[in-house]
């Protein structure tokens, strides 16, 4: 281990990403009590289709420990979860035999990215598309700051919400291709519907997501 590394984990030991409990130098972000007892998707369910949007990909449940920690990892600053997340998305992906031509994601309004400090979303699609050996492209912008989805209530309100909030910016790189569409959890598909709508109607031939967890419903 570097000196850096050894001096950072001395200041800031490692915890799991999940319960929050002390890692030991052989675990890799989630304990060994975590890692067989998170909420996972039966293999059976992990495919979800919305509309516009031909498959959705989702390897966790947003239960339990797993929405506390993507509460840290949206809002509380836990930006290093997305590694560890993104092993996650990138083992479902590869189980499931998906391939893309592009990896995108589900952007924040510049107002929201301002607050917040960073892209939750971003940062996993970069860190999937590495695991891939691609290069995420920005495709999509958010034209205007809308209200937070999980506040909005029914999917009608929320489908309401978010209608026309996204553009495609780049059409030359989406017509006819296959477009890996990353986000951080999907609930009843409303955002990323809209999204895949835009990528759809800018010629995209088939538009994949992946999230790293879905609802229990």
């Amino acid at each position: 281990m570097k000196l850096f590394d050894w001096l950072l984990d001395l200041i800031y030991p490692p915890r799991c990403a999940f319960c929050r409990r002390l890692l030991d130098r052989r675990e890799k972000g989630v304990c060994r009590f975590c890692r067989p007892k998170l909420p996972y998707v039966p293999a059976d369910g992990q495919v979800q289709h919305f509309r516009n949007v031909d498959k959705c990909l989702s390897p966790l449940y947003y239960h339990g420990s797993v929405k506390d920690s993507l509460h840290r990892y949206k809002f509380g600053g836990a930006t290093a979860y997305a590694d560890i997340y993104s092993e996650f998305i990138v083992k479902c992906i590869d189980e499931n035999q998906i391939s893309c031509d592009s990896i995108t994601w589900v952007p924040l309004s510049r107002r929201r990215l301002r607050k917040r400090g960073y892209d939750q979303a971003e940062l996993l699609a970069k860190l999937i598309a590495k695991h891939l050996g691609q290069r995420p492209v920005r495709l999509l912008k958010k034209l205007r700051d809308t209200p937070p989805q999980s506040q909005t209530g029914s999917a009608e309100k929320r489908r309401a919400n978010i209608a026309g909030a996204y553009a495609c910016l780049r059409p030359e790189r989406v017509q006819g291709k296959r477009i890996l569409l990353v986000d951080d959890i999907v609930t009843t598909g409303a955002t990323l519907s809209e999204a895949a709508k835009v990528l759809k109607k800018a010629g995209a031939k088939e538009v994949i997501c992946a999230t790293l967890a879905r609802s229990l419903r």
